[in-house]
This record gives C-alpha cells, structure tokens and sequence, in this order.
C-alpha cells in the first residue's frame, strides 16, 4: 500500500489553521479565524507515486513563500519610516535573507511540478502570525520610535507564526523526509528564533529610553 498518499483535508489545511497571537499586541489586532484563507494554496496538489515529499511539505513551502513575503514587505518600510539605525540595518537582513530562501522555495517547488506562489502572494494568503490589514495600517502610519516598537512587536508576531508553521510540519505525519525540506524548515526555526530574541532585546532597550 502506498504510504505515501496526500493527507486529509484535515491535515491539508493544518498549517493554514492556527493563528499564532502577538504576546504583546492588542487582543483586538490578533487576526480572527474567520480570516485565515487559503487563497493562492487551492491548487490541487498532485503527489507522483513512491515521492518522500507530501501534500504538507508542499503546502508548508507555498505557505511559507507568503509568510516570507509580507516579512519583506514589513522590512522595506523601515528606511522610509524614521526608524533609527540598527533596525534599518536588521530590517534589511531580514528583506535579503528572505527573498534568497523564496527563490529556494520556488525552486523547489517548481522543481516537483508544483504550483509556487509569487512574492505578491501574502495580500491573498494569511498564514500563522501574519499580520492583518488593520496592523500593517498600524504600522504605516507610525514614524520615528513609535515605528521601531511597532514594527519590533509586530515581527515578532510575524517569526512567532513562522515557528509554528515549522512545528505543524513536523508533527505532521510522514512530512519533512524530503532532504531539501527539512533543511530549510530547520534553517528557519534556527535562523527566526535567534532572530525573535535580537529583536527582543532591542524593544527591551526602547522601553528603557
């Protein structure tokens, strides 16, 4: 018997399921799970007989591509914003590193005949931590200090989804065998949660000015 079939729907639609709350955001910007969509992902998802890929390792990819995205969305306000120095430089970190690992997703993605999101994909899919259109406004409209501690608050939120995209993947069963997979879902809890601790020390020392 074939193992190796796609999942349920149940297990289809787990990543895109949980909402991932901000710890320190207002309850009222927490997104709703009446707003998690899964627009952009309702491409049927075709698994070759014998592949060590599955439907999630797929859908986390074509997930992930968005999550990346708004990421770099958020990073490049930072320059036009006011935001003092060190988050300029952090927020472009963040814009590089991103965008090099969408082009793997979509690589690999392309590479096992599957459907690969563009970067515009984040405006028609929420994924865990992602942020609402009520807080992306937020953190447009803000300048200066009030910017740096939006923007820190709200990526944290943002990483914080992304760790939990990983988590649901790994606790999915027969998902991330796929080498190329499985590298990169480590790469990113490595990389974020690093990341989620810099930028909690950096909203530490605005609390203190």
């Amino acid at each position: 018997m074939d193992t190796l079939r796609p999942r349920t729907i149940a297990a289809t639609l787990l990543l895109s399921s949980v909402i991932v709350a901000c710890s320190s955001g207002k309850p009222s910007e927490k997104p709703a799970a009446d707003q998690q969509s899964m627009a952009g992902m309702s491409a049927p998802v075709a698994i070759p007989k014998g592949a060590i890929y599955t439907e999630a390792d797929v859908r986390f990819m074509q997930g992930m591509i968005a999550h990346h995205a708004q990421a770099i969305y958020m990073s490049r306000m930072a320059a036009g914003h006011g935001a003092n120095a060190r988050l300029v430089k952090f927020a472009n970190k963040i814009d590089q590193s991103q965008r090099a690992e969408i082009k793997l997703m979509q690589d690999w993605l392309h590479r096992h005949s599957q459907s690969a999101p563009d970067t515009s994909s984040w405006r028609t899919m929420q994924m865990p931590g992602m942020l609402t259109a009520d807080q992306l406004k937020e953190l447009d409209g803000a300048n200066g200090t009030d910017f740096d501690r939006d923007f820190l608050t709200m990526m944290i939120q943002h990483h914080t989804g992304a760790l939990k995209m990983v988590s649901d993947l790994f606790a999915t069963p027969l998902a991330a065998q796929d080498v190329d997979v499985s590298v990169f879902a480590n790469d990113v809890q490595i990389v974020q949660t690093a990341e989620i601790g810099t930028m909690q020390q950096m909203l530490g020392n605005l609390s203190n000015h």
